[in-house]
């Protein structure tokens, strides 16, 4: 059984925690985990391989933390556009034996009650085993607005129904007929092509040239930018679940939450004993039920209950419970502004390592730079900033006009506008470089690779 793990979401409803470089799946809410670790790390006992479905932003992103639990996939499929999951999961399955079951799971949900999980799972293949498409539903708590719903009978799925107004949610759970749709799916690779040839024939028709035409290397498939774009852009639930007679649902009480909220992130943290998310930097006088996240600022409180406050080093996020699922019209907003801060936290990650914004005015920016061990940054060129590097541990081979020397701790070098430059960690530890920009236009965009 394969396990195939979407990893290509953004997670905007939880920004400023989540963003696009740097979304959810990556982010360490609960433990010293990833969501996207602790997905790989509960389905690789249970299945055959791993196999990543990702955007090529990312990849590097899954790499490193996959390296950090040591784990490996064994194929990644990377995008160059997202279109929603029915082409992920059709370009994922074209890859597998016809008859191979898929386990087809999102990269950003948490799930408690493991032992439940690998229950239903064994039953799920059962079930797939016998041609049809099976999906969790997940046993509802409470009446939920922010999930989609399965109607069932039994193991028969009569309809899918999407987020609800709380009346209607109300209903569902009074009926004892509905659980929340999981966005988790088991099935055999030729039984959900099958369907979707003849529910979607056009996303099948389009994935299936895109992966022809896909660029394979070892244990990477790149789709290409074209093929990508002509895949109509649908979810798995329009494309083939809703159109179905294959399809069976099994009950799941197995502790999940895809944490698509503040509100869901908060009933998941630690708290004290009045009801306050516990933070190393909080001091609540007569507060009580809030939730507080803050990287190193201390956040202070009087008086105030029931709100949401998260504190990033470039981004303050203050809102009353219940009213998070607003946060993505202010990124409606950031992205109409073009604020990159939809995009990328003070620190940046990068295949080499990363970079942390310390400190920006109009004419000059200062960062930290980590690159691995035997990373490089590529050969590159600015036509409106000189660069300062100060090497404060490790080692750099740097490259200036075609002259190669090295830098150790304590040791400097300048970059004049218009010189060609690199730099490579060739060392067995972290490079970590001081950077100064200083010029009349210090963007990111005034990079010329070569």
């Amino acid at each position: 059984m394969i396990n195939v793990v979407l990893c290509g979401g953004n997670g905007t409803r939880l920004w400023p925690l989540s963003r696009t470089r740097y979304p959810k799946q990556f982010n360490k809410f609960i433990s010293d985990r990833s969501l996207f670790q602790m997905t790989v790390e509960r389905n690789r006992s249970l299945c055959d391989s791993i196999f990543v479905v990702s955007n090529e932003e990312q990849y590097f992103l899954a790499l490193d933390h996959l390296e950090e639990i040591r784990a490996k996939a064994d194929q990644f499929l990377l995008e160059p556009v997202g279109r929603n999951t029915a082409p992920a999961i059709a370009l994922a399955s074209l890859a597998a034996d016809m008859d191979e079951l898929v386990l087809v799971t999102p990269s950003d949900h948490i799930i408690k009650n493991e032992m439940e999980y690998s229950r239903v799972i064994n039953l799920a293949k059962s079930m797939a085993e016998e041609g049809n498409i099976v999906t969790f539903g997940i046993t509802p708590s409470h009446a939920e607005t922010g999930y989609g719903y399965i109607e069932s009978d039994g193991y028969k799925v009569i309809s899918f129904r999407e987020k609800p107004d709380l009346y209607t949610a109300e209903q569902y759970i009074n009926s004892g007929h509905y659980y929340w749709n999981s966005g988790m799916f088991l099935f055999k690779a030729g039984v959900f092509l099958n369907e979707l040839e003849t529910y979607s024939p056009e996303i099948y028709q389009r994935s299936v040239v895109a992966f022809e035409h896909s660029k394979k290397n070892n244990d990477i498939i790149r789709i290409q930018k074209d093929d990508m774009e002509s895949i109509p852009s649908d979810s798995i639930d329009y494309a083939v679940m809703e159109k179905s007679e294959n399809v069976k649902v099994i009950p799941s009480n197995i502790g999940w939450s895809d944490l698509g909220s503040f509100e869901a992130l908060y009933e998941e943290l630690p708290k004290d004993e009045c009801g306050n998310t516990e933070a190393k930097h909080f001091i609540g006088i007569d507060s009580t039920s809030n939730m507080i996240i803050s990287d190193n600022r201390m956040i202070t409180t009087i008086d105030v209950n029931d709100l949401m406050i998260v504190d990033t080093p470039d981004a303050l996020l203050v809102s009353r419970k219940g009213s998070s699922q607003k946060v993505k019209d202010i990124v409606d907003e950031l992205k109409q502004s073009k604020s990159s801060l939809c995009d990328n936290h003070t620190t940046t990650y990068r295949p080499w390592g990363n970079h942390t914004v310390l400190d920006q005015l109009e004419n000059y920016k200062i960062k930290t730079v980590v690159v691995k061990p035997g990373g490089k940054i590529s050969m590159q060129r600015h036509f409106h900033r000189s660069e300062h590097w100060i090497v404060v541990s490790g080692t750099a081979k740097i490259v200036v006009n075609g002259n190669e020397s090295l830098l150790r701790v304590n040791e400097s070098t300048f970059i004049r506008m218009g010189d060609e430059h690199s730099v490579e960690n060739p060392g067995k530890i972290d490079l970590h470089m001081i950077e100064v920009h200083v010029g009349e236009y210090i963007g990111e965009d005034d990079t010329i690779t070569i």
